[in-house]
Protein backbone atom coordinates (compact mmCIF):
# COMPACT_ATOMS: atom_id res chain seq x y z
CA UNK A 1 0.00 0.00 0.00
CA UNK A 2 1.33 3.40 -0.53
CA UNK A 3 2.02 6.44 1.69
CA UNK A 4 0.03 9.51 0.96
CA UNK A 5 2.06 12.62 0.89
CA UNK A 6 1.16 16.10 -0.31
CA UNK A 7 0.80 16.96 -3.87
CA UNK A 8 3.81 18.88 -4.75
CA UNK A 9 5.77 17.72 -1.89
CA UNK A 10 9.45 17.17 -3.73
CA UNK A 11 9.41 14.03 -1.69
CA UNK A 12 6.77 12.69 -4.66
CA UNK A 13 9.30 12.62 -7.61
CA UNK A 14 12.25 11.04 -5.45
CA UNK A 15 10.37 8.31 -4.24
CA UNK A 16 8.80 7.51 -7.86
CA UNK A 17 12.01 6.96 -9.09
CA UNK A 18 12.81 4.82 -6.04
CA UNK A 19 9.56 2.58 -7.61
CA UNK A 20 8.43 3.39 -3.74
CA UNK A 21 4.18 3.68 -4.04
CA UNK A 22 3.54 6.98 -3.68
CA UNK A 23 -0.27 8.31 -3.18
CA UNK A 24 -1.61 11.86 -3.83
CA UNK A 25 -4.30 13.73 -1.90
CA UNK A 26 -6.10 13.95 -5.16
CA UNK A 27 -5.85 9.92 -5.82
CA UNK A 28 -6.08 8.91 -1.88
CA UNK A 29 -10.01 10.62 -1.36
CA UNK A 30 -11.01 7.95 -4.39
CA UNK A 31 -10.08 5.29 -1.93
CA UNK A 32 -12.08 4.12 0.87
CA UNK A 33 -10.27 3.41 3.83
CA UNK A 34 -8.72 4.68 6.70
CA UNK A 35 -5.02 5.50 6.63
CA UNK A 36 -2.85 5.65 9.34
CA UNK A 37 -2.45 9.35 10.74
CA UNK A 38 1.53 9.75 11.26
CA UNK A 39 3.02 13.19 12.46
CA UNK A 40 6.50 13.93 11.39
CA UNK A 41 8.03 16.83 13.87
CA UNK A 42 10.87 17.53 11.70
CA UNK A 43 13.43 19.38 13.45
CA UNK A 44 16.60 18.46 11.13
CA UNK A 45 17.95 21.63 9.02
CA UNK A 46 17.82 19.81 5.84
CA UNK A 47 13.73 19.19 5.96
CA UNK A 48 13.17 18.21 2.57
CA UNK A 49 16.60 15.69 2.42
CA UNK A 50 14.63 14.27 6.12
CA UNK A 51 11.05 14.24 4.20
CA UNK A 52 12.35 11.58 1.74
CA UNK A 53 13.91 9.69 4.27
CA UNK A 54 11.28 9.00 6.04
CA UNK A 55 8.50 8.58 3.62
CA UNK A 56 10.69 6.17 2.11
CA UNK A 57 10.53 4.01 4.91
CA UNK A 58 7.22 4.58 6.04
CA UNK A 59 6.12 3.92 2.01
CA UNK A 60 7.82 0.64 2.43
CA UNK A 61 5.11 -1.57 4.11
CA UNK A 62 1.90 -3.03 3.31
CA UNK A 63 0.12 0.06 4.63
CA UNK A 64 -1.53 2.72 3.91
CA UNK A 65 0.14 6.33 5.45
CA UNK A 66 -0.97 9.38 5.55
CA UNK A 67 2.05 11.92 6.74
CA UNK A 68 1.40 15.30 8.31
CA UNK A 69 4.23 17.12 8.22
CA UNK A 70 5.18 19.76 11.51
CA UNK A 71 8.57 22.22 12.39
CA UNK A 72 8.78 24.35 15.54
CA UNK A 73 7.46 27.21 15.05
CA UNK A 74 9.79 29.21 17.66
CA UNK A 75 12.67 28.95 15.20
CA UNK A 76 13.38 29.87 11.56
CA UNK A 77 15.31 27.15 9.83
CA UNK A 78 18.48 28.10 7.55
CA UNK A 79 18.83 25.64 5.15
CA UNK A 80 14.97 24.90 4.43
CA UNK A 81 13.21 27.57 2.05
CA UNK A 82 10.53 29.45 3.53
CA UNK A 83 8.11 28.52 0.88
CA UNK A 84 8.74 25.20 1.37
CA UNK A 85 7.56 25.47 4.96
CA UNK A 86 4.34 27.38 4.37
CA UNK A 87 3.57 24.97 1.59
CA UNK A 88 3.77 21.99 3.06
CA UNK A 89 4.31 22.58 7.21
CA UNK A 90 1.63 23.33 9.85
CA UNK A 91 2.24 24.38 12.95
CA UNK A 92 1.76 23.05 16.11
CA UNK A 93 -1.18 24.54 17.38
CA UNK A 94 -2.94 23.94 14.03
CA UNK A 95 -3.01 19.88 14.81
CA UNK A 96 -2.57 19.74 18.50
CA UNK A 97 -6.52 19.57 18.51
CA UNK A 98 -6.20 15.84 16.54
CA UNK A 99 -5.26 12.52 17.47
CA UNK A 100 -2.54 10.10 15.68
CA UNK A 101 -1.50 6.73 15.03
CA UNK A 102 1.64 7.57 15.44
CA UNK A 103 4.64 10.32 15.90
CA UNK A 104 8.17 10.85 14.73
CA UNK A 105 10.28 13.15 16.83
CA UNK A 106 13.64 13.82 14.51
CA UNK A 107 16.75 14.48 15.40
CA UNK A 108 18.44 17.67 15.25
CA UNK A 109 22.45 19.39 15.07
CA UNK A 110 21.98 20.57 18.67
CA UNK A 111 23.20 18.14 21.05
CA UNK A 112 26.07 20.29 21.83
CA UNK A 113 23.57 23.21 23.83
CA UNK A 114 22.06 21.71 26.93
CA UNK A 115 18.55 21.28 26.35
CA UNK A 116 17.09 24.67 27.89
CA UNK A 117 19.08 26.46 25.51
CA UNK A 118 17.77 25.17 22.61
CA UNK A 119 15.37 28.06 21.34
CA UNK A 120 12.39 26.28 20.44
CA UNK A 121 12.86 23.53 23.70
CA UNK A 122 9.87 24.91 25.29
CA UNK A 123 7.37 23.91 22.13
CA UNK A 124 9.03 20.96 21.82
CA UNK A 125 8.29 19.98 25.54
CA UNK A 126 4.70 20.89 24.80
CA UNK A 127 4.74 18.39 21.56
CA UNK A 128 5.96 15.85 23.40
CA UNK A 129 3.87 16.03 26.33
CA UNK A 130 0.75 16.04 24.12
CA UNK A 131 1.90 13.09 22.24
CA UNK A 132 1.65 11.04 25.56
CA UNK A 133 -2.27 11.52 25.40
CA UNK A 134 -2.66 12.53 21.39
CA UNK A 135 -0.58 9.28 19.84
CA UNK A 136 -0.82 5.71 20.17
CA UNK A 137 3.08 5.61 19.18
CA UNK A 138 5.62 7.96 19.25
CA UNK A 139 9.43 7.00 17.51
CA UNK A 140 12.20 9.29 18.88
CA UNK A 141 15.10 9.32 17.20
CA UNK A 142 18.98 10.33 17.66
CA UNK A 143 19.30 13.96 19.56
CA UNK A 144 14.93 13.42 19.72
CA UNK A 145 15.42 10.28 21.46
CA UNK A 146 17.74 12.01 24.12
CA UNK A 147 15.18 14.86 24.42
CA UNK A 148 12.72 12.86 25.28
CA UNK A 149 14.26 10.79 27.52
CA UNK A 150 15.58 14.04 29.43
CA UNK A 151 12.01 15.60 29.59
CA UNK A 152 9.86 12.28 30.23
CA UNK A 153 12.20 10.08 32.70
CA UNK A 154 15.02 12.85 33.61
CA UNK A 155 17.57 10.32 32.23
CA UNK A 156 20.41 13.02 31.00
CA UNK A 157 22.85 13.36 28.16
CA UNK A 158 26.34 12.36 28.14
CA UNK A 159 29.07 14.71 26.16
CA UNK A 160 31.41 12.00 24.55
CA UNK A 161 35.37 12.72 23.86
CA UNK A 162 35.12 12.80 20.63
CA UNK A 163 32.69 12.72 17.65
CA UNK A 164 30.44 8.94 17.33
CA UNK A 165 30.58 9.01 13.51
CA UNK A 166 30.01 5.76 11.51
CA UNK A 167 28.07 2.91 10.77
CA UNK A 168 28.04 0.15 14.07
CA UNK A 169 27.43 -3.30 14.33
CA UNK A 170 24.40 -3.92 16.79
CA UNK A 171 22.75 -7.14 18.97
CA UNK A 172 19.55 -7.43 19.94
CA UNK A 173 19.55 -7.68 23.93
CA UNK A 174 15.81 -7.99 24.36
CA UNK A 175 14.44 -11.26 22.43
CA UNK A 176 10.88 -10.79 23.16
CA UNK A 177 10.81 -7.10 21.17
CA UNK A 178 8.70 -7.38 18.74
CA UNK A 179 10.36 -4.18 17.62
CA UNK A 180 13.16 -6.61 16.33
CA UNK A 181 11.07 -8.93 15.44
CA UNK A 182 13.02 -10.84 12.20
CA UNK A 183 16.52 -9.18 12.53
CA UNK A 184 19.84 -10.94 12.33
CA UNK A 185 21.98 -11.61 14.92
CA UNK A 186 24.33 -8.39 13.89
CA UNK A 187 22.85 -5.13 12.48
CA UNK A 188 24.46 -1.65 11.30
CA UNK A 189 23.17 1.64 12.45
CA UNK A 190 24.52 4.88 11.21
CA UNK A 191 25.63 7.17 14.07
CA UNK A 192 26.88 11.05 13.93
CA UNK A 193 26.51 12.56 17.23
CA UNK A 194 28.39 14.29 20.11
CA UNK A 195 26.60 13.29 23.37
CA UNK A 196 24.69 9.91 24.51
CA UNK A 197 22.69 8.54 26.82
CA UNK A 198 24.69 5.73 29.52
CA UNK A 199 23.09 2.44 30.18
CA UNK A 200 23.15 3.08 34.45
CA UNK A 201 20.89 6.27 33.63
CA UNK A 202 18.40 4.39 31.88
CA UNK A 203 18.25 1.10 33.92
CA UNK A 204 18.04 3.37 36.95
CA UNK A 205 14.41 4.21 35.67
CA UNK A 206 12.07 1.20 36.13
CA UNK A 207 9.37 2.59 33.22
CA UNK A 208 12.51 2.22 30.77
CA UNK A 209 14.01 -1.10 29.19
CA UNK A 210 16.82 -1.64 26.98
CA UNK A 211 16.32 -2.92 24.00
CA UNK A 212 19.22 -2.97 21.86
CA UNK A 213 22.91 -2.08 22.14
CA UNK A 214 26.34 -1.72 20.18
CA UNK A 215 29.57 -2.41 21.82
CA UNK A 216 30.45 0.84 20.24
CA UNK A 217 27.83 3.10 19.85
CA UNK A 218 26.42 2.52 23.51
CA UNK A 219 22.90 1.85 24.10
CA UNK A 220 20.46 1.99 20.90
CA UNK A 221 16.96 1.07 21.17
CA UNK A 222 15.22 1.93 24.59
CA UNK A 223 11.05 1.34 25.22
CA UNK A 224 8.85 2.78 27.63
CA UNK A 225 5.94 0.77 28.14
CA UNK A 226 3.42 3.45 29.77
CA UNK A 227 2.83 5.90 26.52
CA UNK A 228 4.20 2.90 23.64
CA UNK A 229 7.32 5.45 23.32
CA UNK A 230 10.40 4.23 21.66
CA UNK A 231 14.13 6.03 21.40
CA UNK A 232 16.80 4.86 19.16
CA UNK A 233 20.21 6.87 19.40
CA UNK A 234 21.09 6.21 15.48
CA UNK A 235 19.57 7.33 12.03
CA UNK A 236 18.90 3.89 10.30
CA UNK A 237 16.83 6.43 7.96
CA UNK A 238 20.06 7.88 6.66
CA UNK A 239 20.51 7.83 2.70
CA UNK A 240 24.01 6.12 1.13
CA UNK A 241 25.48 9.86 1.15
CA UNK A 242 24.50 11.24 4.02
CA UNK A 243 27.80 10.65 6.60
CA UNK A 244 29.48 11.46 3.69
CA UNK A 245 28.10 14.89 2.77
CA UNK A 246 28.60 15.64 6.38
CA UNK A 247 32.29 14.18 6.56
CA UNK A 248 32.98 16.80 3.48
CA UNK A 249 31.06 19.68 5.10
CA UNK A 250 32.95 19.42 7.92
CA UNK A 251 36.17 19.16 6.57
CA UNK A 252 35.95 22.15 4.43
CA UNK A 253 34.68 24.05 7.55
CA UNK A 254 38.07 23.25 9.42
CA UNK A 255 36.00 21.39 11.99
CA UNK A 256 37.94 18.38 13.68
CA UNK A 257 36.26 15.40 11.77
CA UNK A 258 37.48 11.73 11.80
CA UNK A 259 36.76 9.47 8.80
CA UNK A 260 33.88 7.73 9.41
CA UNK A 261 34.23 4.40 10.81
CA UNK A 262 33.16 1.28 8.70
CA UNK A 263 31.26 3.09 5.76
CA UNK A 264 33.95 3.41 2.83
CA UNK A 265 35.46 0.90 0.86
CA UNK A 266 38.56 -0.11 2.43
CA UNK A 267 37.91 3.26 4.51
CA UNK A 268 38.97 5.64 1.31
CA UNK A 269 36.31 8.19 1.24
CA UNK A 270 37.59 8.55 -2.89
CA UNK A 271 35.23 5.67 -2.92
CA UNK A 272 31.96 4.60 -3.06
CA UNK A 273 30.48 4.54 0.93
CA UNK A 274 28.94 0.67 1.13
CA UNK A 275 25.26 0.16 2.52
CA UNK A 276 25.30 -2.22 4.96
CA UNK A 277 22.03 -0.64 6.99
CA UNK A 278 19.05 -0.47 4.77
CA UNK A 279 17.55 -4.01 5.20
CA UNK A 280 17.37 -3.26 9.15
CA UNK A 281 16.37 0.46 8.20
CA UNK A 282 13.29 -0.79 6.67
CA UNK A 283 12.67 -3.80 8.85
CA UNK A 284 12.48 -1.80 11.91
CA UNK A 285 10.32 1.18 10.56
CA UNK A 286 7.73 -1.95 9.12
CA UNK A 287 7.97 -3.61 12.64
CA UNK A 288 6.86 0.37 14.43
CA UNK A 289 3.68 0.32 11.93
CA UNK A 290 2.24 -3.31 12.27
CA UNK A 291 3.05 -4.39 15.95
CA UNK A 292 3.07 -0.86 17.60
CA UNK A 293 0.93 1.16 15.45
CA UNK A 294 -1.37 -0.44 12.96
CA UNK A 295 -2.12 -3.65 15.69
CA UNK A 296 -3.22 -1.94 18.79
CA UNK A 297 -4.36 1.46 17.38
CA UNK A 298 -8.03 1.81 17.98
CA UNK A 299 -10.06 2.83 14.58
CA UNK A 300 -11.52 5.76 16.14
CA UNK A 301 -8.60 8.16 17.00
CA UNK A 302 -10.91 9.54 19.60
CA UNK A 303 -9.71 6.85 22.11
CA UNK A 304 -6.00 6.95 21.85
CA UNK A 305 -5.74 7.96 25.48
CA UNK A 306 -7.84 4.58 26.14
CA UNK A 307 -5.64 2.73 24.05
CA UNK A 308 -4.24 -0.67 24.79
CA UNK A 309 -0.26 -1.05 25.49
CA UNK A 310 1.49 -3.40 23.20
CA UNK A 311 3.22 -4.56 26.04
CA UNK A 312 6.43 -5.64 24.76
Amino acid sequence: MPIKIPDHLPAVDILHRENIFVMTQGRAVTQDIRPLQILLVNLMPKKIQTEVQFSRLLGNTSLQIELELIAPHSHTPQNTPPEHLQAFYKTFDEVKHRNFDGCIITGAPVEHLPFEQVDYWDELCRIMDWTTHHVHSTFHICWGAQAGLYHHFGVPKRTLSEKLFGVYPHQVEYRRSILFRGFDDTFYVPHSRHTTVDRGDIEAVPELQVLSSSPQAGVYAVYARRHKQIFVTGHSEYDADTLDQEYRRDLDAGRPIHLPEHYYTDDDPGQAPIVTWRAHANLLFCNWLNYFVYQTTPYDLSMIPEGVSTGE
